[in-house]
């Protein structure tokens, strides 16, 4: 549900929408606040809090780099830049930096999961062979 503020005429999005339109928790949000990764959210009276058509861009960026492997640290450095102009100069080369970083796991986890897919096909193969079993 939509909300708006007292006095405001920008609209805002409750927490719990905000977290089903993403597909997270509500607890996972205020994580990301706890650790700084989402900055802190505005409140209603009574303490609701609501976020900002920003904040909703931002947190689907933060959830981009979660996909991409990032951790909690890289998260909040990159999440922490996302709209600022000034940091934007130094954000794009580090997020390279960071993407370069997890190709090259990503690499390495293929290539171990490729030496083990051999190993276990000629395995297989052995014990077809050893106890003279068929495909079927």
């Amino acid at each position: 549900m939509v909300t708006k503020p007292a006095g405001e005429g920008e609209e805002f999005i409750s927490i719990g929408d905000l977290a089903k339109s993403v597909g997270i928790t509500t607890r996972t949000i205020r994580y990301y606040e706890e650790e700084g990764i989402l900055g802190p959210s505005q409140r209603q009276e009574g303490g609701i809090r609501y976020y900002t058509p920003y904040d909703v861009r931002r947190l689907k960026f933060i959830l981009k780099l979660k996909e991409l492997g990032l951790t909690i640290k890289e998260m909040q450095e990159l999440g922490n830049a996302y709209g600022d102009a000034k940091a934007t100069d130094r954000m794009i080369p580090r997020l390279i930096e960071v993407f370069d970083v997890h190709i090259n796991s990503i690499d390495e986890k293929m290539s171990r999961l490729a030496s083990l897919r051999k190993d276990i096909v000629e395995y297989r193969q052995r014990m077809v062979e050893k106890f003279n079993l068929s495909k079927k």
